[in-house]
């Protein structure tokens, strides 16, 4: 059961919306985020605010560092990091679904093969 999930959308926010948000669910403070990508804080504090904008090479350096696509911080295109997250999440309990049920289909097995010893040990021992 491998089964790619696959969540597209347009996000309506600012980029200084998607920059802040992308950094929230990457658990990030804005320094570690600025030194990063290799400015500084009140730089990446502008970008936030929507007062200033990152140049293009600053632009995918940060989307690699939230790990976001550029296409999504630049316009809202595609999937966004909560979405993301929902689709890794969504994909996690598919394969552990899966995995759990090839365990319950061995244990079936297992529980299947020990019934018929003890019942071919009741037979041979007349109980």
């Amino acid at each position: 059961m491998n089964q790619a999930i696959e969540i597209r959308g347009l996000d309506e926010d600012t980029l200084g919306g998607r920059i802040v948000r992308a950094r929230d669910i990457a658990r990030m403070e804005l320094t570690e985020v600025a030194d990063r990508v290799g400015v500084t804080a009140e730089t990446y504090a502008e970008w936030e605010n929507d007062r200033s904008e990152p140049r293009a090479n600053k632009l995918i350096m940060l989307a690699g560092v939230l790990g976001v696509s550029p296409a999504w911080l630049m316009a809202g295109n595609g999937a966004g990091p909560d979405q993301m997250a929902l689709a890794a999440g969504l994909q996690s309990c598919a394969e552990e679904l899966a995995r759990l049920k090839a365990l319950n289909d061995e244990i079936s097995t297992a529980m299947q093969g020990l019934e018929e010893r003890l019942a071919a040990l009741i037979v041979t021992t007349g109980a």
